[in-house]
């Protein structure tokens, strides 16, 4: 490709080739401002649904970018994304922005914040989290964005929850198996991790998982994990076993 390809960016309209596309106000700041671009340069779109396309840059000021798309770069994969969520406690916001970033990074299809007596943090700006997750996305050419679900609290959910998914929680009472065996003795499926706050789970929690037949406790190994950690250890072990990281990488451009 002659032509150098600014950067990544996700939008929401649908792709094909002519298609005019507007940029966001944010999206129109970080081409004029950071990248200093201009009419004519040109950009790598995607939108989860119809692949990556490559655009050129029709109009650009401080408010409005409009792009044309011009010839699709990768095909939306067949395959889809592996079918496993991350919930997790809410921490102080570096931490949360940090589980946000890396669940994408690592594949999750689903981002869920849950409530638990000793979350920190109780207060989540949902819409500053899917900002996370999709300049993840771009970053890490990932063809589609977690679905950033709304926080809600641990009994709630639990009572609600879809019993054909199997709920795996990082368990620090020891009375789980070590999360690599789980794993692979279990057939894979949809599956869901859930890691806890800063402090961990208090007895009560602890027991009504437990008590749940869906719900899994698995051991993240000897030592305690920041629940940053434990998140992202989760859900390494699972894309290692059961997950997509047998697929090569396809780059866009």
């Amino acid at each position: 490709m002659s032509a150098r390809v600014l950067c990544r960016l996700f939008v929401s309209a649908r792709l094909a080739k002519d298609a005019s596309v507007l940029a966001d106000a944010g999206q129109a700041r970080y081409l004029g401002s950071v990248l200093r671009a201009r009419p004519a340069d040109r950009v790598c779109l995607f939108n989860g649904q119809d692949g990556d396309w490559l655009a050129d840059i029709v109009h650009l000021d401080r408010q409005r970018v409009e792009l044309r798309a011009l010839s699709c770069l990768r095909p939306q994969p067949d395959t889809g994304i592996p079918d496993v969520w991350l919930l997790f406690a809410p921490v102080k916001k570096d931490g949360t922005d940090m589980i946000v970033q890396k669940a994408t990074e690592l594949g999750a299809s689903v981002l869920w914040p849950v409530l638990t007596s000793r979350t920190n943090s109780q207060r989540v700006n949902v819409e500053r989290l899917r900002a996370t997750a999709i300049e993840a996305a771009e970053q890490c050419e990932r063809s589609t964005v977690p679905d950033m679900r709304m926080p809600e609290r641990l009994e709630p959910l639990l009572a609600g929850w879809e019993h054909t998914r199997t709920l795996y929680v990082a368990d620090e009472t020891g009375r789980g198996d070590p999360v690599a065996t789980v794993l692979a003795r279990e057939a894979s499926g949809p599956a869901a991790f859930l890691t806890g706050p800063e402090g961990g789970f208090d007895p009560r929690e602890t027991e009504l998982l437990h008590q749940a037949p869906f719900v899994r406790p698995v051991s993240l190994g000897p030592r305690i994990l920041r629940a940053e950690t434990a998140a992202m250890a989760s859900l390494t072990c699972w894309q290692a076993i059961n997950g997509d990281w047998s697929h090569p990488l396809i780059r866009p451009y």
